[in-house]
């Protein structure tokens, strides 16, 4: 059975290119807006993918838009309204509630124990960018154009944007949290931040956003990425779900506390059969065949 059984819904595609590798593209037509139904359903499909025990060992994320690869949050949705609270407190603690859950549903690929590469195309608006954000390796075509703002339909079928720092916001569903983090350029990053202004493949790069900037647009960027996805998935998955989990530990402890936490992890992992597979393989010159990560709950 493909690892991708079951697994695609209206809204997302899933696929298995190659063994081991999941390939999940965004498909909200017609530009990939994130609407509650549609951010659940993302956070949800990785937490599935965990719970089950699928043997994936990479995770391709794309558009399956050449042009975008997410507008971002539907603002539509958003400028809706809902029921009133009975007063102000609750009110507050009801959209405090509501954004804890956004933002864990688009922080998902955090808690994926294998690792997750997003091929970012065409234009990344807002949410999109803390989409890409969470994941661990982000390649960016030549044509892909960023932008901290949001997405708000215009006049006449035009598109406008604004910004959150322009109408007294701060970008509260991963931008803030992970850009410190996770790029190099500190003084960019505060630029893009305070300004939201739109941004190049080359600036992302630059930023340190993106590690590489593939030509070939939507087709070309997905190609690397899924290449990238099949060199990964075919390395022993202890050795690579415990790389995940010690650089994420990492990024939110001191080194002393990671050299502490990497002792325990490695105390456990010098035990897999991985190692004298992977010895096994390099003196007959074979593929190594390594066991599941975990038993499969299918």
């Amino acid at each position: 059975m493909s690892l991708a059984a079951g697994l695609s819904s209206k809204l997302l595609t899933v696929s298995e290119p190659s063994p081991h590798v999941l390939h999940i593209q965004l498909a909200r037509a017609p530009v990939n807006a994130f609407s509650t139904e549609f951010w659940t359903a993302y956070g949800a499909l990785f937490d599935r993918i965990t719970r089950e025990r699928r043997d994936v060992r990479a995770v391709v994320v794309s558009s399956a838009f050449p042009k975008v690869f997410s507008a971002g949050i539907d603002v539509k949705e958003g400028l809706s309204g809902g029921p009133e609270a009975a007063d102000d407190a609750r009110a507050s603690l009801d959209l405090y509630h509501h954004l804890h859950e956004f933002q864990s549903a688009i922080g998902a690929p955090q808690r994926c124990p294998v690792p997750v590469i997003a091929a970012i195309h065409g234009l990344t608006v807002g949410l999109g960018i803390d989409l890409i954000s969470a994941c661990d390796v982000r390649y960016a075509a030549d044509n892909a154009q960023f932008t901290i703002k949001a997405r708000l339909p215009g006049p006449s079928s035009k598109t406008l944007f604004f910004a959150e720092v322009d109408v007294g916001l701060a970008a509260d569903i991963g931008t803030l949290a992970f850009l410190p983090k996770i790029t190099g350029n500190h003084s960019l990053m505060h630029e893009l931040a305070y300004t939201a202004r739109f941004f190049s493949a080359a600036e992302a790069l630059q930023l340190g956003l993106v590690s590489q900037v593939v030509p070939g647009g939507q087709e070309g960027v997905v190609a690397a990425a899924l290449k990238l996805a099949k060199s990964i998935a075919g390395k022993s998955p202890v050795a690579v779900a415990g790389t995940k989990r010690v650089l994420n530990h990492s990024r939110d402890h001191s080194v002393a506390e990671n050299l502490e936490y990497v002792a325990a992890w490695n105390a456990a992992a010098l035990r897999t059969d991985d190692i004298p597979e992977s010895l096994r393989a390099a003196q007959t010159r074979t593929a190594p065949n390594y066991k599941p990560l975990h038993k499969s709950k299918l």
